[in-house]
């Protein structure tokens, strides 16, 4: 199972977004998943020479084999967020088009929409 990931950070311009896209994204090898890479921005425009353009902000997940990997990535993901404070931050979780947004509901309120989703995935 794959999961995209898209990072907002009020204030940050690309570079910063890349940083911190790239902390989380050692966070998130260190859990039960198969790999993290950098979430493709899509095909390159005709006639240019690029080869991997990525989206800055955002990482594409595959899941490993736990039956609570998706409960563990969304939880490190919220335990993230928490880390940013007093800079607000937020993330897109998307699996085959359901998407959970998480950012600055209260910590309840995460937790139900949290549950859910991945009541919905596994």
């Amino acid at each position: 199972m794959n999961l995209r990931l898209h990072l907002a950070e009020r204030g940050a311009d690309a570079e910063r977004l890349d940083q911190v896209t790239g902390y989380l994204r050692e966070e998130l090898l260190q859990l039960d998943v198969r790999a993290v890479t950098a979430l493709p921005a899509g095909p390159p425009p005709a006639g240019s020479r690029a080869l991997d353009v990525a989206t800055v902000g955002g990482l594409m997940v595959t899941l490993g084999q736990s039956a609570t990997a998706l409960q563990t990535i969304v939880t490190a993901v919220r335990m993230w967020l928490g880390r940013g404070r007093p800079v607000q931050r937020a993330v897109r979780v998307e699996i085959d088009g359901d998407v959970l947004e998480i950012a600055d509901a209260s910590g309840e309120e995460q937790e139900r929409l949290v549950a859910l989703f991945v009541g919905r995935h596994t």
